[in-house]
């Protein structure tokens, strides 16, 4: 098993910066690679960006540019950088771990809110 621990959600104003982290515990050998998604009210859950084991990163069209994934192994943590924030970006953000070919083990979920 694997636990996910996320921090950093909040409020900011359109134009601002959030980091988000997460804490990953338990059998974290088992990953492979680490996510975050995000869910705002009335929509599908949808992929943010992603980093893999071996530091590969891929991120969803909307965000490229802004935000920015990475990993501090040491810590076993992952981070998502957030600038230049737009409302739409307002959702909550899930942080995610990938043990097999599917995202198995999910956080608790801080909300983003962006204010215009």
């Amino acid at each position: 098993q694997v636990q996910l621990v996320e921090s950093g959600g909040g409020l900011v104003q359109a134009g601002g910066s959030l980091r988000l982290s997460c804490a990953a515990s338990g059998s974290i050998f088992s990953i492979n690679a680490m996510g975050w998604y995000r869910q705002a009210p009335g929509k599908q859950r949808e992929l943010v960006a992603a980093i893999t084991s071996g530091g590969s990163t891929n991120y969803a069209d909307s965000v490229k540019g802004r935000f920015t994934i990475t990993r501090d192994n040491a810590k076993n943590t992952v981070y998502l950088q957030m600038n230049s924030l737009k409302p739409e970006d307002t959702a909550v953000y899930y942080c995610a771990a990938k043990a097999s070919r599917d995202y198995d083990y999910w956080g608790q979920g801080p909300q983003v809110t962006v204010s215009s």
